[in-house]
Formats: structure tokens, C-alpha cells, sequence
């Protein structure tokens, strides 16, 4: 059993991640919550509980929003690394939601 607070969705969207050191790499989502995404990469030397920065657009059509958020390791695989992002407002929580719905 999933134990996710929210869904996830299936995501087409660039991710530009900042590791710490300052190392940046451009990568691949492939799917994207309101407080999670999972990204195609290689071996970027992350460990879980690492702290990452993460830039990334949303396209809602007429209008592409752009994320900006702190997010930490929440485990590696050989397919990829699954990131959680900090906490924001409600308010940014709600339109993130509605973004990726």
C-alpha cells in the first residue's frame, strides 16, 4: 500500500536541479505531486536526506508557471531519484494541485 498524501501525475516537464556543492543538472520528470516528483537521472551522487534545489515549468495552457522549490532525497534507484519538496503555503499548495491536475 502507497502511503502518498497526494497523487501523482504523469509529468513531461524539464527539471533543473542544483545539487549541494552547487552542481547543476538538467533532467527529466516523470511524475510530478503537489509535494513530490520523481526524476530520470545518473549517478548525480545524491544520498537520501540531501538537500536540493529544484526549478521547473508547469504548463496550464495559455499560461506556464514557474516552480521554484527546496526539496530533500527521499531515495535513489537505478531508475532515477525520488525528491519531496519542503513545505509552502496552502495557497501555493492549492495552485501547485490545480496546475497538475
Amino acid at each position: 500500500m502507497e502511503r502518498r498524501l497526494h497523487t501523482r501525475h504523469r509529468a513531461r516537464t524539464t527539471v533543473y536541479i542544483t545539487t549541494p556543492g552547487g552542481k547543476r543538472k538538467l533532467c527529466r520528470a516523470v511524475n510530478l505531486s503537489a509535494t513530490g516528483v520523481f526524476i530520470e537521472t545518473t549517478n548525480l551522487g545524491l544520498r537520501k536526506g540531501q538537500h536540493v534545489e529544484l526549478a521547473f515549468a508547469i504548463n496550464l495552457g495559455a499560461v506556464t508557471k514557474l516552480h521554484r522549490r527546496t526539496a530533500v532525497v527521499a531515495h535513489v534507484s537505478r531508475g532515477g531519484t525520488g525528491l519531496m519538496m519542503q513545505a509552502y503555503s496552502a495557497a501555493a499548495r492549492a495552485s501547485a494541485g490545480s496546475s497538475l491536475g
